[in-house]
């Protein structure tokens, strides 16, 4: 194959869309389940039909692409499967937002012409963010793409839901739930955010007299519905009233107080008002207690019970009940502002009202259960295992799931009613007796992203994919939806699949912050659009800027000036590429090269870093992965080994090309998970193969491991340093050549004196040598002639004047430390900087003082 000629810039536009659309039209994403090979599989986190792809997305995709492409390149029969999710609600509000600018609302459509217009808005504007994925570089399998409302994963979510109503796993009844007011449906626990809130906290009193009890509450207007007052039966306060009763205000009603384990004595009055269908804490109560269940709200938010306040929106009949309650001389404290936490619905930002409503429910119980033993045995490893804690909290204390939705977009629940309140649930292969009306409610979207493991992979069918790739090898998913989705998965595949569970690792990542360590907001006007980057920087420094902030479970914070820091590195991967061909870089074999210590030297790094950069993949530490390959290529293949291999290249050493040309081939395919493109096309160059995404992976040689050579190298990197060091201090210019002589004789370095007066600009001492400086550096005594190279006047004048300000700083820091009254009355940790200042000042007097000693006379 032709090498390409490498342009003399990187310009990320240039090569990115056409590599990536190169990789797919060969297929190289694609997976074999017929294959021999060991199987290596991911499922994409579907991300919602309505997204775009943002800095999560971006971190939690670049982790994801990172490794399957490695899986890739070590011969595993890789699959990496992607799609999106319906995402209900969210979908939902986008087209019923559309409709409202056309003067229509769903109802006015009707149901069924209402979901078409759904899946015409899916069709035109839901794929969105599958662009955004291939400007990302993902290397996902787009022939198995898969939507959670398509047909395959329509007949999975049937098939499971049926399954768990014949094992009574599913019911129907009234319980608590969160309601949108503005939705008009039920919410899971993810959809609902808290923040905290002003309100106003108010204490009533009911009865009158030694009878009487105060509660205090923020939502006054729920006390409509108060079916009794309940306290700890261990409260003596309250013991005279158990069992008796207490007029409710403005209700005439009298309600009983109960004594109750839950009510917390030590918290406010120590009493409790009781509203068992507005308050989940309080139904239960209720449930305890055989207590009535009044609902005083409709699912608007207006009150329905009957008196003065019916009609009223829930917040207009709140402060109307405190003035009623404060007429009647039941207000017996007020606190405003009041900050307590407020459920808001995630999607419109109304605040949630629990509700008792009838809904469909899994009994979690037995599902958790499994979902917590099948980490606790170790089929399933969390990453960072720390994190397993989180995990076990969740599943070991979860509560029966609503599933129900009343919404239009989503999976029907495949429930009928016959005309005599029968009930049938119709699986997919069956069909509901005629007559028969079905349920209108929809399916939470988390039941079936719940099943996205295996539901994806081809079941309930008994596919060559779901045998070959299921379990997946590891799930990649931030920790703030460990307890929702995971969990959810869990209990789904273990209860599906016959106990195995749906991944055997799940990698735990953080969220991406700002470089303050701030969470990304709107509000906070910190957001950072990825494509941004990827306009501005490349998708490859977008990508590791990312990744270098990846620590397992860790948040990952990122600036502008980081991902401008991540192009610079890219820009010298290309340069140094560039340089390295020019000289004549190639592939071939190093059997019976007469290598140098050079050579030996950076093949034995190679190796090393190979091994550790294997290590870190495998704990997940994308950061040290990145941090390793990023000072190798840098700090030692661009500043040290091409440095000496041009020296070499000078001398005529033929084989120096073959190591440049393998150890760059290995350092791009060690790249090429983090940073695609451009190693994409900076590896074809130097070895005119096909591409490096179907490369094998390097494998650490142990033959060509040198500790030798690379304590030689060392040594030369110590003196070069400390010339350099010296140069710098005697005001030479980096590329300004001087005589020197070099006392090289009987050292480790001895060998390799072209290289070191090439590196440090070192000419051989003439007839009118005179050496103007000496001194010894990592064992070589160096002499250097300076005369005429620098203008001693100007120099001389620096170095005065920089050494008259380190003695002003050593007479103020001694000033400091000779005054007992400043030691005895400042912080030990001040008076240390002060000593650690007297310290460095001497430190610096005696070096300008020596080097303008060693100056030339003039």
């Amino acid at each position: 194959m032709t090498k390409p000629e490498l342009p003399t810039q990187y310009t990320p536009a240039d090569v990115e869309t056409p590599s990536y659309e190169r990789w797919v039209s060969e297929g190289y994403f694609g997976a074999d389940p017929g294959s021999s090979r060991e199987p290596y599989s991911i499922v994409l986190p579907p991300p919602n039909v309505t997204g775009v792809l943002h800095m999560g997305h971006a971190l939690d995709h670049s982790i994801m692409d990172a490794l399957t492409r490695r899986s890739r390149m070590q011969g595993k029969e890789t699959l990496w499967l992607p799609g999106m999710d319906h995402a209900g609600i969210a979908t939902q509000n986008v087209v019923e937002r559309k409709l409202a600018a056309e003067g229509l609302s769903r109802h006015d459509l009707g149901r069924e012409a209402f979901v078409e217009r759904v899946w015409q808005w899916k069709a035109e504007s839901g794929g969105q963010i599958q662009g955004q994925m291939k400007r990302l570089g993902d290397g996902v399998d787009w022939s198995r793409d898969r939507f959670t409302m398509d047909e395959g994963l329509s007949r999975a979510v049937q098939t499971i839901f049926k399954k768990l109503f014949d094992d009574g796993l599913i019911y129907r009844a009234e319980r608590i739930i969160n309601w949108c007011v503005r939705c008009h449906t039920a919410l899971s626990d993810i959809e609902v955010e808290h923040s905290e809130d002003e309100g106003e906290l108010v204490s009533i009193r009911y009865g009158s007299g030694d009878e009487s009890i105060v509660v205090a509450t923020t939502r006054a207007e729920t006390m409509l519905g108060d079916t009794a007052v309940a306290v700890h039966p261990s409260d003596e306060r309250y013991s005279h009233l158990i069992g008796k009763t207490v007029e409710l205000p403005l209700t005439g009603r009298r309600i009983p107080i109960v004594a109750d384990e839950h009510v917390d004595p030590s918290f406010g009055t120590g009493a409790v008002k009781v509203t068992p269908a507005h308050d989940p804490n309080d139904f239960e109560i209720g449930r305890r207690h055989s207590l009535p269940s009044l609902t005083i709200m409709d699912e608007t938010g207006l009150i329905t019970a009957h008196g003065p306040f019916e009609g009223l929106d829930r917040f207009e009949a709140r402060p109307a009940v405190v003035a009623a309650l404060r007429a009647d001389g039941r207000i017996v404290a007020e606190k405003r502002p009041y900050l307590h936490s407020v459920g808001h619905c995630s999607r419109c930002k109304t605040v949630v009202e629990p509700r008792l409503s009838l809904q469909w429910f899994v009994n979690v119980q037995p599902l958790a259960t499994a979902a917590g033993d099948a980490v606790r045995d170790g089929r399933t490893r969390i990453h960072p295992p720390e994190l397993a804690k989180r995990y076990f909290d969740w599943v070991d204390d979860m509560h029966d799931w609503c599933i129900s939705r009343q919404l239009w977009w989503g999976h029907r629940i495949p429930v009928w009613y016959g005309p005599e309140g029968e009930v049938v649930c119709v699986g997919p292969d069956e069909e509901a007796p005629e007559g028969y009306v079905q349920d209108p409610d929809v399916l939470d979207t988390w039941f079936s992203s719940g099943l996205w493991p295996f539901s994806t992979l081809g079941w309930p069918e008994k596919t060559p994919e779901l045998e070959r790739f299921y379990p997946t090898s590891v799930l990649v998913t931030g920790y703030d939806i460990l307890f929702f989705w995971v969990a959810r998965m869990m209990m789904f595949g273990l209860y599906a699949m016959d106990g195995r569970p749906p991944f055997r690792v799940v990698a735990l990542h953080g969220m991406v912050r700002d470089q303050y360590g701030k969470k990304m907001s709107k509000s906070f006007g910190n957001v950072v659009d990825p494509l941004d980057w990827i306009d501005r920087f490349g998708a490859d420094a977008t990508r590791y800027t990312l990744l270098r902030g990846a620590n397992p479970g860790s948040d990952v914070a990122v600036s502008e000036e980081w991902a401008a820091g991540s192009r610079n590195f890219c820009n010298k991967l290309w340069n140094a590429t560039r340089f390295a061909l020019m000289n004549g870089a190639s592939v071939g074999s190093l059997e019976g090269a007469p290598l140098t210590a050079a050579d030996r030297w950076i093949l034995s790094r190679l190796q090393t870093v190979t091994g550790q950069v294997d290590a870190a993949f495998d704990d997940f530490e994308f950061a040290k992965v990145s941090d390793l390959l990023y000072h190798f290529a840098w700090d030692e293949v661009c500043d040290w080994y091409l440095e000496l291999a041009k020296v070499q290249i000078q001398e005529g050493l033929e084989h120096t090309r073959v190591v440049l040309g393998h150890v760059l081939d290995a350092l791009l395919r060690l790249l090429h998970p983090l940073v695609p493109f451009v190693t994409e096309e900076l590896w074809r160059a130097v070895t005119g193969g096909e591409s490096v995404v179907v490369a094998s992976w390097p494998v650490v040689d142990a033959r060509l491991t040198d500790p030798g050579a690379e304590k030689e190298i060392l040594a030369l990197q110590e003196l070069v340093t400390e010339v350099r060091r010296f140069r710098s201090d005697q005001g030479l210019k980096p590329g300004q050549k001087v005589a020197a002589r070099l006392g090289l004789a009987g050292t480790m370095v001895a060998g390799h004196e072209a290289a070191i007066r090439s590196l440090l600009r070192l000419e051989a001492p003439g007839e009118s040598f005179n050496a103007t400086a000496s001194f010894t550096a990592a064992g070589v005594s160096v002499e250097i002639d300076t005369a005429g190279a620098i203008d001693v006047v100007a120099e001389r004048k620096r170095l005065e004047k920089d050494l008259a300000g380190a003695r002003k700083e050593a007479a103020q820091a001694a000033g400091k430390l000779g005054n007992e009254q400043f030691l005895s009355k400042a912080p030990d940790d001040v008076v240390a900087k002060i000593r650690a200042r007297a310290e460095q000042a001497a430190a610096d007097i005696a070096r300008l003082e020596a080097q303008i000693a060693a100056l030339p006379s003039g």
